[in-house]
């Protein structure tokens, strides 16, 4: 007796399985049957699950942001740069070159996560940045490393897909809690990137005890950050072969109704029978405006974000004379640090609060709302100096990344929700494309407009960085009145306050 009860509970879960994700069978060989079980069982919310999360994607992180603190001196010993205020320029060439590779590719790798799989795709992207982040590092000249961040991004597709896995791993109501540690990795990353880069480049300069002379540090003064990067994605590697797949093998059906339940439970609780495999046809990604709004509006966003990650070291790190702080890269790391360790409080403990309280959207608005004042007190910061400078970058940085994060967050929300499991990877894949080439606009328009600006130090409208961070105000205010617009458009299922 005790056996049947237990048959008959297991084909009433493959049935509530089938009925809830629209699938035709539960599949014991499925990968994606399996998560689907352990969602429904409520074993989903595991450690393992969010350090998983956390792990990839600081893989994906941790290159883009890293060299900031690092890449003026570093162009600057390319020799390419004819004037000081020339080298901001050149380094927003390297940094877009990452995000150009990675926006002409970010659409083929959704494509390929949806056919064969999220992980074989992590897993690529992984080996991706092993390999073309340690030669970078190893950059002699200033195209070698044009060259080689060009080739981390076109293939390090790794982004795109984790987004689509962060939400399907999880049940609907902890999707926040998904997507949030999603964000806070990357953020973590983007600012824990820096403040490796500004730790551990030019070792032999900082740490000469350690780092002798004519070593090969000597030779390659940014390489160490470059390598112990390298070295933390090939343990991630390894770490992902236990990495669960969340994409189903099988046939989808139209809907839950589509197969006949009295049916489902007679075979055994599969409902693999040929006669029920109506397969559910792909929507037309394009004309999901509930999604394509809310990539332009991410979009927007992003642009702002890597070109102020991108000003951001290299303001920090000019001259006083040029309205920069005169940091080292040992303060802009400091700062740095300081700001991950407030974005991992803020993701893990007070935004998924906040988003139930006033939906990705509300907070969103908020967000971006009090992010334009706080970004034009820039300029008025570098006027200060000793402990009361320090104190307010701080604080200025640690707010700026907390609302940002905020508000990337609640798209990402929104673009997940928008379309069906079978292609969020694709789905994300164009928003990752579209994010890429803005983003591939920020890093050399930012260094651009910070080189322009720094030329007008004696201009009577807005000299110096004041126009630096004005324009970049512009962006952000572009942003968030499309918040406020109808031009956003949301599921009925998303709360937008």
């Amino acid at each position: 007796m005790e056996e049947n009860h237990n048959e008959d509970d297991s084909k009433r879960e493959g049935l509530l399985l089938k009925k809830e994700n629209n699938y035709n069978c539960y599949d014991e060989n499925c990968p994606g049957c399996k998560v689907e079980r352990a969602k429904q069982m409520k074993t989903d919310m595991s450690i393992r699950n969010l350090f998983n999360i956390w792990l990839v994607v600081l893989c994906s992180s941790l290159p883009i942001s890293s060299l900031f603190p690092y890449l003026y001196f570093m162009v600057s010993d390319f020799h390419i740069a004819k004037r000081e205020e020339d080298i901001s320029g050149y380094a927003g060439y390297v940094g877009s070159a990452f995000m150009l590779g990675r926006a002409l590719t970010s659409i083929l790798w959704g494509i390929i996560a949806d056919r064969f799989g999220r992980k074989p795709v992590i897993i690529i992207g992984i080996i991706a940045v092993i390999i073309f982040n340690t030669l970078f590092g190893l950059s002699t000249s200033f195209w070698m490393a044009v060259t080689t961040r060009f080739f981390l991004g076109s293939l390090n597709g790794l982004l795109g897909p984790m987004k689509a896995y962060s939400s399907e791993i999880f049940r609907e109501e902890n999707q926040a809690l998904g997507l949030s540690t999603f964000s806070a990795a990357w953020g973590i990353g983007l600012v824990i990137g820096p403040a490796l880069g500004g730790y551990l480049a030019q070792p032999v300069v900082k740490y000469p005890d350690v780092f002798p002379k004519n070593s090969i540090w000597d030779k390659f003064p940014y390489f160490l950050p470059s390598l112990i990067i390298s070295i933390f994605s090939f343990v991630v590697l390894i770490l992902c072969i236990w990495l669960p797949e969340t994409l189903h093998n099988h046939p989808r059906i139209e809907s839950a109704a589509a197969a006949d339940d009295d049916d489902f439970l007679e075979t055994g609780g599969t409902g693999c029978d040929d006669k029920d495999k109506r397969i559910q046809k792909d929507e037309n990604l394009f004309l999901n405006w509930p999604l394509m709004s809310s990539i332009i509006v991410y979009c927007v966003f992003s642009l702002h974000d890597m070109a102020y990650q991108e000003v951001f070291s290299l303001w920090a790190v000019s001259p006083r004379r040029l309205g920069g702080l005169n940091f080292t890269t040992d303060n802009v790391g400091d700062v740095l640090s300081v700001t991950g360790t407030g974005l991992i409080i803020y993701q893990l403990f007070v935004y998924p609060k906040l988003e139930k309280a006033f939906g990705p959207i509300g907070l969103a608005r908020i967000a971006g709302v009090v992010s334009i004042p706080l970004l034009q007190s820039y300029p008025f910061i570098a006027m200060l100096s000793g402990f009361t400078l320090y104190l307010l970058i701080n604080i200025a940085s640690v707010s700026k990344n907390l609302l940002q994060v905020s508000i990337i967050t609640g798209m990402f929300l929104l673009q997940n929700r928008a379309v069906e499991q079978h292609q969020r990877g694709a789905a994300n894949g164009i928003a990752m494309t579209a994010m890429s080439i803005f983003k591939t606009i920020g890093p050399a328009g930012g260094g651009a407009i910070l080189a322009w600006s720094q030329k007008r130090m004696g201009a009577s409208f807005l000299p110096g960085v004041h126009m630096l961070f004005f324009i970049l105000n512009i962006v952000m205010g572009l942003g968030v009145l499309l918040l406020f617009t109808p031009f956003l458009t949301i599921r009925k299922n998303t709360p937008t306050t």
